[in-house]
């Protein structure tokens, strides 16, 4: 979870690279300028065929999880905890012409379903980040919401994720491009993590901490779980 970094919003300039503390949602790639259309494929959604300042101009908070369900219903509560007019029903599937994920709009707030894994989470970053920029969104925050096991803690904690790493317990993603690896840190916004800890306190149904989450390529084998179709270790490694 992070506020999403900024942009100067100075296309084909080398001020591009530059953090510049305007709020606009950073998107590091100069190719999307050369673009006369900026189609967003999985989210159903383009720059020629939505008005995406419109539509998405007044986001604030985008929290996203892996199933549409929890998604919409998410997406129900906030309507109620917002105190917004009607009872919800006319809340939409933005993304209804794709099967690939869900979109809803509450006020401020966007809720996105994302699917299951690291593959279908970065195709839905790349066009979220994408669409945030397109919409001239400022100072956006995004938050994951999701289930998790967990380790040394009581069922039922909420975990304030501050870093996240892979399964060799790094804070690091690898990414293979053109045959280059490529590594970014995974640390997250530690003071957005603060604040979301104080605000729990108001909140006693449940016990909320600040923790490490680990991420892996897969749920059986990659998580040492002995119940997969293929298992080559055994509790004692």
């Amino acid at each position: 979870m992070a506020p999403i970094l900024v942009d100067n919003s100075k296309s084909g300039t080398p001020e591009r690279e530059t953090y510049v503390d305007n709020g606009f949602v950073h998107i590091k790639n100069p190719h999307l300028d050369m673009l006369s259309e900026d189609i967003l494929y999985h989210f159903d959604l383009g720059t020629k065929t939505h008005d995406l300042p419109s539509m998405f101009g007044d986001v604030k908070f985008v929290c996203v999880g892996g199933s549409p369900n929890r998604m919409r219903s998410f997406a129900l509560f906030i309507h109620n905890e917002l105190g917004l007019d009607g009872d919800g029903n006319n809340i939409v599937d933005i993304c209804a012409g794709t099967d690939r994920y869900s979109m809803y709009k509450v006020g401020p707030v966007l809720s996105i379903s994302h699917g299951m894994g690291i593959p279908s989470i970065s195709i839905m970053l790349h066009e979220l980040i994408k669409l945030l920029h397109h919409a001239k969104c400022r100072d956006v925050t995004l938050i994951r919401i999701g289930t998790s096991g967990g380790i040394g803690i009581e069922p039922g904690t909420v975990v304030i994720t501050d870093i996240a790493v892979d399964a060799f317990f790094r804070p690091q993603f690898e990414q293979t491009i053109l045959d280059k690896v490529v590594v970014r840190n995974t640390q997250l916004h530690q003071e957005l993590a603060k604040d979301l800890l104080e605000c729990s306190r108001e909140i006693s149904s449940f016990p909320t901490i600040i923790g490490h989450t680990m991420c892996t390529y897969d749920f059986y084998e990659g998580q040492g779980r002995l119940d997969g179709a293929l298992c080559s270790f055994s509790k004692m490694l």
